[in-house]
């Protein structure tokens, strides 16, 4: 594992599309138990170098019910997003994350990861990638069926702020699906 995640963090593959170069970000441990599988860095994250060091990260963590220490363990969490590097800004908040990144490390870091237990699938590029045909239309409706993806899968909207009118929208999320999480949390840990 400490050889892959070498080969990953040193990754130059797309590095002319990105505005602010290369710096694949990635925690994750051949004991790791649960897989969370984000969308990509932010600006924050691209400076630290520490996987969900943002407001996102830590509405994250609280979703999750685990402290800084637990979630930063890397035998507790895999934290592995679908684009290791900060892709860019878009019209209405950062740009996709990279294509080249899940292909080609995901079932590297997946294979190096035998304990894990399930993975969070956050936000709609993971749902589309590794649920295909069985996400549903939108990430409301594919979040809102969590149970038919489990034990496998748990797709989960971002903790992104700017997120707040979704949850607002959809108050089932906090009442149904964190319990549900902080439950399957507790029993991998």
């Amino acid at each position: 594992m400490k050889k892959l995640l070498s080969e990953i963090r040193k990754c130059t593959i797309c590095a002319e599309q990105l505005p602010l170069g290369p710096n694949p970000i990635v925690s994750a441990h051949k004991r790791s138990r649960i897989n969370i599988i984000g969308q990509a860095p932010g600006t924050s994250v691209h400076k630290t170098g520490i996987p969900w060091n943002d407001p996102s990260g830590r509405l994250l963590r609280s979703w999750l019910g685990v402290s800084d220490d637990v979630f930063y363990d890397p035998e507790n969490f895999a934290l592995i997003p679908m684009g290791f590097c900060y892709p860019g800004k878009g019209k209405s908040g950062d740009l996709p994350p990279r294509p080249e990144c899940a292909p080609l490390w995901h079932p590297q870091l997946h294979k190096a990861m035998p304990e894990l237990k399930f993975t969070i699938l956050i936000g709609q590029y993971s749902q589309k990638y590794y649920l295909g045909k069985t996400a549903k239309n939108t990430l409301t409706e594919t979040v809102r069926n969590f149970e038919k993806y489990l034990p496998t899968y748990l797709p989960i909207p971002h903790p992104s702020p700017r997120n707040r009118f979704w949850l607002k929208k959809n108050p089932w999320f906090e009442t149904e699906v964190i319990p549900r999480l902080q439950d399957l949390v507790g029993s991998a840990l």
